[in-house]
């Protein structure tokens, strides 16, 4: 009963504020902090016309809708941009794996499979054997037999024990839309603590970020990797990506009738109107940004060559920060209220 109850007073809130429109568009981002410079790969254009390609051969795109959301996303600007070193074919890699992320997360979001954990816990089950090395069946739907592929492109490249630490990531992502599903089968808005604990996998940075070895050809120690400030940069990086894609997406979310956002947490649960929560999100943005370029400057040293390549990681960290708010100008991912159209397809 009292999740029917939260369900409709939920409901109401996002139906009133649907109504007002004129609201709605105006949840309009407030000045972020971004000190690191834009970069752009060399091959964009060439990614530009590639960008298509493999997402239609694998039939992603299953209709018109699905079609335009795409074309109108412009994942080759996002790819270029974040990893601007890369050679072409891992670029395309990246890009496609940026793209099987975002269909796949358009479909936990904007569907009623969003709201069916225990259905999600069984495809994701079945992709994370399909990247442990099974074999796809005629029983496999488009997205398994495209994760089959990526895999292998992937693994052409790059190496075995630095796919497995993909895996890993990939698979913490998986859990975070999982738990983003259980709370919308529950009908509520999660408090804030919560929100940020699922936020922490569901944004799915730590697989980007990996992307990010795999395409600027870095060896990461193992110790490196598990180091206290360098784990701190890397959360940093995805809670300043989340946040950025809460205040750009907020209206999208508004639409869909979706709780998972911090501009929405904070708004429910402090009871702020939606301008100043989005102001509150920005200043934990800009916050967080700060904290991550003092945290640069008492970096400890681990030795010349591990310090080359903690410096290009870092340097990859930059590259996907700048990238990500440079794309929201780029997208029309989320500059429309097409989220009503996404509802009804």
């Amino acid at each position: 009963m009292f999740a029917q109850l939260s369900l409709f007073f939920r409901n109401s809130i996002f139906s009133a504020l649907l109504n007002n429109r004129t609201l709605v568009k105006q949840l309009l981002c407030p000045d972020l902090y971004c000190p690191f410079p834009s970069q752009i790969n060399k091959h964009i254009d060439v990614l530009e016309e590639y960008a298509l390609e493999w997402v239609l051969r694998f039939n992603l795109l299953a209709n018109e809708s699905t079609y335009k959301r795409f074309c109108k996303s412009k994942f080759f600007f996002l790819a270029a941009s974040a990893y601007p070193d890369s050679n072409l074919e891992e670029l395309k890699i990246a890009h496609d794996w940026l793209s099987w992320v975002f269909i796949w997360d358009d479909q936990c979001d904007l569907s009623d499979l969003g709201k069916k954990p225990k259905v999600l816990k069984v495809f994701h089950q079945r992709f994370l054997e399909i990247l442990n090395g099974a074999q796809v069946t005629n029983q496999d739907i488009a997205v398994t037999v495209a994760l089959n592929n990526l895999r292998e492109r992937t693994l052409q490249k790059g190496s075995l024990t630095w796919f497995n630490h993909f895996i890993c990531s990939f698979e913490k992502w998986l859990q975070g839309c999982v738990e983003e599903a259980t709370i919308r089968a529950r009908g509520i808005v999660p408090d804030l603590d919560t929100y940020m604990m699922i936020r922490k996998s569901s944004v799915g940075v730590d697989a980007f970020l990996a992307l990010t070895e795999f395409c600027h050809n870095l060896m990461i120690p193992n110790y490196l990797r598990k180091h206290e400030k360098f784990i701190q940069m890397q959360f940093l990086t995805g809670h300043i990506i989340a946040c950025c894609n809460d205040i750009f997406s907020a209206s999208r979310e508004i639409s869909n009738g979706d709780v998972n956002n911090l501009v929405l947490v904070l708004h429910e649960q402090f009871k702020i109107p939606l301008n100043q929560a989005v102001n509150r999100v920005a200043e934990i943005h800009n916050t967080a940004v700060q904290k991550m370029v003092d945290l640069e400057t008492s970096l400890p040293k681990f030795g010349e060559e591990a310090d080359t390549e903690a410096a290009k990681f870092i340097l990859g960290m930059h590259y996907w920060i700048r990238s990500n708010h440079d794309w929201y100008s780029q997208t029309g991912r989320y500059q429309s209220l097409e989220g009503l159209e996404l509802t009804r397809n």
